[in-house]
């Protein structure tokens, strides 16, 4: 039975109650920053702030029936336009090339382990809630790329599906033995950010497919 929506900050938790805002907060930048790379106008920032920040989440919620957080919620999309509004006004000087990257893996640990535990919650099995925090943590930063017709963060050679796959996957585990949730929730969620961190520092992936050829 799914729970009221009312009662999914109880079920949750406060601490990734918190992962979820700071997630949907620097995904949001990461989009504005891509706007501001292409010297866009405010209104892009907004809308590229938007799109990253909830577009994961959104497709989550759709598919496990549950209430769209940021239309039950003004809270994500007053984050998500304060997000465009600071990249808005801070000079580009002070962003360093890799600044996407960074704020990219930040948010994809909070979201793949927000994704699962919110699946969970509403009664997904363990092995899909996982993928469900795969798709929260890298769908908003997929449509960021293609809105600003950039090759998906996807195909880079770092290591990035599977960083989410850790956080979600290892936050299902950790709770399968029976940690608490903010325990459970804050040890994967920082595994996660760090292997994506170790990956764009020193560009580790997996093994790409060969055809035997050559």
């Amino acid at each position: 039975m799914l729970p009221p929506v009312a009662s999914l900050a109880t079920t949750i938790g406060p601490v990734l109650e918190t992962l979820s805002i700071v997630g949907t907060f620097v995904f949001a930048a990461s989009g504005a920053l891509a706007a501001a790379r292409l010297q866009q106008t405010l209104v892009t920032f907004a809308f590229f702030a938007l799109v990253t920040g909830v577009g994961g989440g959104t497709v989550r919620d759709l598919l496990i029936d549950a209430p769209v957080f940021w239309v039950a919620d003004p809270i994500p999309a007053i984050a998500c336009m304060a997000a465009a509004l600071m990249v808005w006004f801070t000079p580009r000087k002070f962003w360093s090339e890799r600044a996407l990257d960074w704020l990219d893996a930040i948010g994809l640990a909070a979201f793949a382990v927000f994704g699962a535990a919110k699946a969970m919650s509403f009664g997904v099995p363990p092995f899909v809630a996982g993928m469900m925090g795969v798709v929260t943590g890298c769908v908003g930063g997929i449509m960021r790329d293609l809105l600003a017709g950039e090759p998906s963060i996807l195909l880079r050679p770092e290591l990035y599906v599977t960083a989410a796959a850790v956080a979600s996957g290892l936050f299902v585990l950790l709770r399968a033995i029976g940690l608490d949730v903010p325990v459970a929730g804050l040890i994967a969620a920082l595994i996660g950010f760090a292997l994506r961190a170790v990956a764009i520092r020193r560009g580790l992936g997996l093994p790409v497919y060969r055809d035997g050829e050559g």
